[in-house]
């Protein structure tokens, strides 16, 4: 029985300082990541702001586009990360890596048009939703001009994937941070103007998030260019391979919808949360500004477990997978605690930067808890999500978000129904993510379990 105890404390001891390793190497590459997209977000209430002072019309039409921008950006995005994976079986073989970034570069082409598409058809799109006719008309250029922003962005993401799943975090940092400077000081001049120059307004606004997206691509491709894993290697595009483009796209194409799946969602509770009173629609709004701030520290954890898992994935090391998913957890959880415990102790002066209204500023402070419970299980379900990325398995992910915020819609139609108020919806939200959080713990678990049949 002592050497049971002695041997369990062994191996207990043994897990500690296994993930404990793990733990820190996730958490360094995932800090530049969050950092990253923490500034990308105050850029963009950089640009809200300025248009605001432009004008209201011009504001109104910023928002329409952005209504289709955003999803697509986030599609995007999503797709690309499937590129992480693959990058990162082969960090150590520039002859194969360098293939593999081009295939990369191909498929963020692909997907960077097909949002494109939807981007340029603003006008159409808020035509037929019934936009009013003088926010159409103050459109001018500025689809168009995100269209292009759309796809240098999937471009410089194939770049900045391929980083990441190098474990080259820093250097992601470095072209994020340089983005978003641009697009601040260009947004202050070319919209808000300066001197005797007015400025240029909505086109203005266009072409500081495309010298944004450009300079952020192109500092991710010099990064990537220079890279001691890629040996040298040319970056051009190359001859298309379909059939290698489609590999990367089954894992990346399920991830994209998945991000579409919870746009719709989201967008369905806000319309839900609005009609329940204008003061509801603000405190959700809020909340929902405060969620995103912290589950942005999730997403960059999530991926920075990629890197760490794939060597073990490809050598069939189930116990060593999930250590590795078990460490990025903790960090999270560790991350999300923190957050959790700074937005509760300064609970009064971070709602105040959102509203002055003290009765909207006292049901935001209530709905914390629920909050801060809804942001926890929604991080943790992430983690298990970007470890079925670094499994290639990323269709579950797809159907469990698609039973679960299905069953969302449901009970968020029932609450709006039977007269139910905004903790609710919230409350329904937070069943949501533990469902998710179940079901995606479920997929890595059975599928970590068949890594070493297919390893062998």
């Amino acid at each position: 029985m002592t050497e049971m105890k002695a041997a369990s404390r062994s191996n207990a001891s043994g897990f500690a300082r296994l993930t404990g390793g793990e733990a820190w190497k996730i958490a360094s590459v995932a800090l530049p990541l969050y950092v990253t997209m923490v500034a990308a977000s105050a850029g963009a209430l950089v640009d809200t702001a300025v248009l605001g002072r432009h004008g209201t019309v011009s504001l109104a039409a910023f928002a329409v586009t952005m209504a289709v921008y955003g999803p697509a950006a986030a599609a995007v995005s999503g797709a690309m990360r499937g590129v992480m994976p693959f990058v990162a079986a082969h960090k150590d073989s520039p002859g194969e890596l360098l293939p593999m970034v081009r295939h990369a570069k191909w498929l963020g082409l692909c997907v960077g048009l097909t949002g494109a598409a939807a981007v340029a058809a603003v006008p159409l799109i808020g035509r037929a939703a019934g936009v009013p006719a003088s926010t159409l008309d103050d459109l001018g250029v500025f689809p168009a001009l995100l269209a292009v922003s759309l796809v240098v962005t999937s471009l410089g993401a194939a770049s900045t994937s391929t980083l990441v799943g190098l474990g080259r975090g820093k250097q992601v940092m470095r072209a994020g941070l340089a983005g978003t400077a641009a697009a601040v000081v260009l947004s202050l001049l070319l919209v808000g103007g300066v001197g005797g120059f007015t400025g240029l307004g909505l086109p203005g606004a266009g072409l500081a998030m495309l010298a944004s997206s450009t300079i952020s691509a192109s500092w991710a491709h010099h990064a990537l260019r220079t890279s001691p894993a890629l040996g040298g290697g040319p970056l051009a595009f190359g001859r298309p391979h379909p059939r290698e483009i489609l590999r990367i796209a089954r894992v990346g194409v399920p991830l994209a919808a998945t991000v579409l799946i919870k746009f719709a969602v989201l967008g369905v509770i806000a319309f839900a949360a609005a009609r329940a009173g204008t003061r509801s629609a603000a405190v959700h709004s809020v909340a929902i500004s405060l969620v995103n701030l912290t589950f942005t520290a999730a997403v960059a954890i999530g991926q920075a477990t990629v890197p760490l898992m794939t060597d073990h994935v490809r050598a069939g090391e189930t116990r060593r997978i999930r250590r590795v998913l078990l460490a990025g957890a903790g960090v999270a959880l560790g991350a999300m605690a923190a957050l959790a415990t700074a937005l509760l102790v300064l609970r009064d002066p971070v709602v105040s930067v959102y509203t002055d209204d003290a009765a909207l500023r006292d049901r935001v402070v209530a709905l914390l808890p629920l909050v801060v419970f809804v942001v926890v299980a929604d991080a943790l379900q992430a983690v298990c999500g970007f470890g079925l990325i670094g499994l290639k398995r990323t269709m579950p992910s797809l159907a469990v978000f698609a039973a679960g915020y299905g069953a969302l819609v449901l009970a968020v139609l029932l609450v709006t129904a039977y007269g139910g108020g905004l903790t609710a919806l919230w409350a329904a939200l937070a069943c949501a993510n533990v469902l998710l959080l179940a079901g995606q713990a479920f997929f890595f678990h059975r599928h970590s379990a068949r890594a070493a049949l297919d390893a062998n």
